[in-house]
């Protein structure tokens, strides 16, 4: 898996995932035949557009190999996700939308774990250098969003102590 961000000139994001797997031995598949050793059996590519508040404005899918001719049908299936957030509730909101016969499953997992880690790490890094920039201070008096979403930033850890003393919480004993 492959994920890459990019600021478009029109002030959108694009954020582009590629998903290969590769076997290290050939293999009989329905559609394509035989499939040789080092010869990807999948590989599906995304292309989610989203702004600043991270809206989905746009999504494509691709599949360029599958083990099956049928699997390339699903990809534009992904457009139900325009007008959607990457924010909480996404993966329900993917898996609602996407999940079962309704979607494929790779692409699905492309979008639900590595590409949306890459709105984030692409975007919100972004817009916080843009206001720091602007000479806009931290806002430390609202909690962010981030916090207790994984061990670094735990609200008893020493980076919320630091950084956002306000919503450090010591841990119990």
């Amino acid at each position: 898996i492959r994920c890459s961000g990019y600021e478009r000139d029109d002030g959108l994001w694009d954020i582009e995932g590629v998903i290969t797997d590769v076997k290290t031995y050939s293999f009989d598949t329905i559609d394509r035949g035989v499939v040789p050793a080092g010869v990807p059996i999948h590989e599906m590519h995304v292309r989610l557009t989203v702004d600043d508040k991270l809206t989905v404005h746009d999504i494509e899918a691709s599949t360029e190999l599958s083990p099956f001719k049928i699997c390339p049908e699903i990809a534009g299936g992904v457009k139900k996700l325009v007008g959607e957030r990457v924010v909480g509730g996404w993966t329900r909101t993917v898996q609602e939308k996407l999940g079962g016969v309704a979607g494929c499953t790779h692409i699905m997992q492309l979008i639900l774990g590595p590409l949306a880690t890459t709105v984030y790490q692409t975007v919100i890094p972004a817009l916080a250098k843009r206001k720091r920039d602007a000479g806009i201070p931290e806002d430390k008096e609202t909690k962010p969003g981030w916090l207790d979403s994984c061990y670094g930033w735990s609200s008893s850890g020493e980076m919320v102590k630091e950084r956002f003393p306000k919503f450090y919480k010591p841990a119990a004993e």
